[in-house]
């Protein structure tokens, strides 16, 4: 191998990983190296060299300088022989991104550990994980998809790559983990849970082979051969997943995994830790083969704009939860709960008349990714607008080919001609795709919901299919839509809140809201009513109390200075979304519904 690393977790209280880097032939100009700027999947610069503490640089035993180029990068003067360095990493950051290390585990993604050898991206990559000297760490595991050349039975040894983009695509997890397996498609499937936990494997792994069957069936294949592993870990209160070539990083509650003692249909928590492997999942498809061509190959070093992440990370959102219905691991009225929730969820951000999706997506760089407290009046998420639009897509090709043609059919093209051929798409194409592969013209539906700021159809195309679409004022802080409310009027106060020492922090303030016209502002902290203190778990049922058109006085901090605010109480918006099914339907419209929610296991063509 002309690039080798060996990695020592040589500093675990102190969250310091080792690596050690060999370069046999180095550039004779002098070797450029450089470490990513960012991770696939997670859309913005995070400049993980900023978390390398010292570097050096030897060959034929002797000390070579290395120059600082700029933020990431690095070059050693000439030399003529092997290049050899070594550098610590600090891995503190508790997320599916980057890399953690302390006294009860290690988890490292490459994009944080490996320096690039300019030069050399697409050789083969040697990897050697060393097992930990600390006596409390030698019951110790290693979990990777990565390929195995001369591993112990505890995983430590010798992996391979073929280069070194398929490096850093394989998550690393080492410590006493908790495992199980399971085949899908005659693959070898795995999850791992790291933390302390008292899930119902048998439950997880029953649920998890449906879900998976369904979104293999529809493609017609799964693309990994050899193995698939789900990597999670189990913390008090954590969410997020990153999808891999082979794998998925995943962060839950322990509080998200089913008990044994818990019912057949799953909970709220359990199916949205689902949905979560669900999404990460039909990654493996969509986004980490079926990709834009600007990814191809990755520039870590710099950002990479495309317009088509709705498709990316909206159809993935959609397919994510339908994939649950699909496959009987929820019933229909969880789905439409979920669907109801993601309506709410866009309808009550104002930034969705101002920002399209497309422009979301192109923007997900400095705006979705490090929204402030501006976010929900300027800005619109392409994962749940472009989940709807997915929806709304699926519904209006099914309608207009009478049943002939669906987003499915769409998805498996995209996999047969672009994913499976190792082929980008171009801006803009993906549309055409959609009108070539189901005989229509949707030109003026894209300008109007994907590059336009139009509110979609969504209640005639769900009557159509016979789901009734109601919408409801929000009842409380906490109403994420949904379901139903006896409630029938409430008012609004137009604010987000954090609990603060001695009063009620305001996060964020909504565009035309009874807040916004009293005056206040996100980072307030409000400590009375109608000059009575209120607190985080006070403040809602005191504004509740009151009816619409009543005027409070409002006294806040804003910094250190005492102000006085009067504000007049509004009529919650009708925002939040309840979807029902339409129990008295005809033939027709029964199997509309069906073929959406129950198609056939084998795919059209």
């Amino acid at each position: 191998m002309s690039i080798s690393y060996t990695v020592q977790l040589s500093k675990p209280a102190a969250h310091i990983f080792k690596v050690t880097q060999e370069i046999s032939q180095p550039d004779k100009n002098g070797q450029i190296l450089s470490l990513p700027a960012w991770i696939p999947g997670s859309y913005m610069i995070r400049d993980f060299a900023k978390n390398v503490i010292q570097i050096k640089a030897t060959s034929n035993n002797s000390k070579i300088e290395l120059h600082k180029i700029d933020k990431s990068t690095w070059q050693a003067e000439p030399v003529s022989k092997p290049l050899i360095l070594e550098y610590e990493i600090y891995a503190w950051d508790l997320s599916v991104r980057t890399a953690h290390m302390d006294m009860t585990h290690a988890f490292f993604n490459g994009s944080s550990l490996f320096l690039m050898a300019h030069g050399f991206e697409n050789e083969p990559c040697q990897l050697e994980i060393k097992q930990a000297e600390n006596d409390l760490l030698t019951s110790w595991k290693v979990a990777t998809t990565l390929n195995k050349q001369k591993t112990n039975p505890a995983g430590f040894g010798l992996y391979s790559s073929n280069n070194y983009d398929e490096l850093i695509d394989h998550p690393v997890e080492i410590g006493n983990f908790t495992e199980f397996d399971f085949q899908v498609q005659n693959v070898q499937h795995k999850m791992v849970l790291t933390g302390p936990h008292r899930a119902d494997d048998n439950r997880l792994k029953k649920d998890l082979v449906k879900i998976c069957e369904t979104h293999c069936s529809m493609f017609g294949e799964f693309p990994v051969t050899d193995e698939y592993l789900f990597l999670v870990m189990v913390t008090g209160d954590g969410y997020g997943g990153l999808e891999h070539r082979s794998s998925t990083s995943l962060m839950c509650s322990r509080n998200d995994l089913p008990l044994i003692s818990e019912t057949e249909e799953p909970n709220e928590k359990y199916r949205n830790f689902l949905g979560l492997c669900s999404h990460e999942y039909f990654h493996t498809w969509n986004v980490k083969r079926i990709k834009p061509e600007v990814f191809m190959p990755y520039d870590l070093a710099n950002e990479s704009y495309t317009k088509q992440l709705w498709a990316f990370e909206g159809i993935t959102s959609y397919y994510d939860e339908l994939a649950l219905i699909r496959s009987g691991v929820i019933s229909c009225k969880s789905y439409l709960e979920l669907i109801g929730q993601t309506i709410t969820r866009v309808l009550r951000g104002k930034g969705r008349l101002l920002q399209s999706v497309a422009e979301s997506s192109f923007e997900a760089w400095t705006r979705f990714y490090k929204q402030d407290e501006s976010a929900p009046n300027t800005i619109v998420s392409y994962y749940a607008k472009g989940g709807l639009i997915a929806l709304v897509l699926d519904l209006t090709l099914r309608k207009l080919t009478h049943e002939k043609h669906s987003l499915d059919d769409v998805m498996r093209y995209l996999w047969l001609n672009f994913g499976k051929k190792n082929i980008g798409l171009v801006e803009g194409q993906i549309e055409q795709i959609i009108n070539e592969v189901c005989g229509v013209d949707l030109n003026d539906f894209f300008a109007r919901f994907l590059y336009g700021v139009e509110d979609l159809p969504l209640e005639t195309l769900l009557a159509e299919v016979g789901i009734r679409f109601n919408l409801r004022p929000t009842i409380s802080f906490d109403d994420k839509g949904g379901t139903p409310s006896e409630q029938t009027n409430a008012v609004a106060f137009g604010a987000r809140f954090a609990e603060n020492g001695f009063g009620v922090k305001i996060v964020q303030i909504y565009s035309d809201s009874s807040a916004e016209s009293a005056g206040l502002a996100a980072g307030d902290t409000i400590i009375a009513i109608n000059e009575l203190q209120v607190t985080k778990s006070s403040i809602e049922k005191v504004i509740s109390s009151y009816p619409v058109a009543s005027k409070l006085v409002i006294h806040a901090f804003r910094r250190d200075e005492l102000k006085t605010f009067e504000l007049t109480l509004k009529e919650a918006e009708l925002t939040t979304c309840y979807l029902e099914i339409i129990e008295d339907v005809n033939e027709e419209t029964l199997q509309k519904r069906n073929n959406w929610l129950t198609p056939g296991l084998t795919p059209r063509t």
